[in-house]
């Protein structure tokens, strides 16, 4: 089960989920509030930091955490500040209980990266995808709406039974989580 450490939180930071189980992972660190104590509110220790993509928003946190859990972080791309491992298209990385496919998915961000358990019915959409047919803005540095479309069709094209889509802001989707994606496939298709 994913816990959004963000949740509540009145200040600019993207969601930021504790995955705990085999391999406890705080998906996301956010940014502008104590995650720190936020963690440790429900466990002790992380074994991992996974990283999205690198905007200030969802790694502004990250220093804190690699300080107080003494804690590697994954991401796209170890140019990335505070990237300790490379996580490639299509790697498989354990979240929890569960073993994720780590999707490359442009569009928002070059490094853009979501995560997908066939066997936990669960996708980590980042900001791809939200709740309601949202999709990620692509007017910041490095987006591009055709490579956004691209990838929301190959996520569409690989997940093929979702209970759960953790969004990288606002609420996640428990109920038609494939067709809150197919809504942002089409929604951003109009635009």
């Amino acid at each position: 089960m994913a816990t959004n450490l963000a949740a509540g939180v009145d200040a600019f930071t993207s969601n930021a989920f504790l995955v705990e189980g085999d391999r406890t992972v705080l998906v996301d660190p956010g940014a502008n509030f104590d995650v720190v104590s936020a963690v440790r509110e429900h466990v002790d220790d992380l074994d991992a930091v996974l990283l999205t993509h690198p905007h200030p928003d969802h790694i502004g946190n990250l220093n804190d955490v690699k300080a107080a859990f003494d804690v590697d972080a994954w991401g796209f791309d170890t140019s990335d500040d505070g990237v300790d491992h490379e996580v490639a298209d299509g790697d498989t990385v354990a979240i929890g209980d569960h073993d994720y496919e780590a999707l490359h998915t442009p569009g928002h961000e070059p490094h853009h990266l979501v995560f997908y358990s066939q066997d936990a019915s669960v996708l980590f959409a980042a900001d791809l995808v939200f709740a309601n047919g949202a999709f990620g803005r692509t007017d910041l540095e490095g987006g591009d709406r055709d490579t956004l479309l691209r990838s929301i069709d190959r996520v569409l094209d690989v997940v093929d039974d979702l209970d759960v889509m953790h969004a990288g802001h606002g609420p996640s989707v428990t109920t038609g989580a494939i067709e809150n994606i197919e809504l942002a496939a089409k929604a951003a298709r109009q635009q």
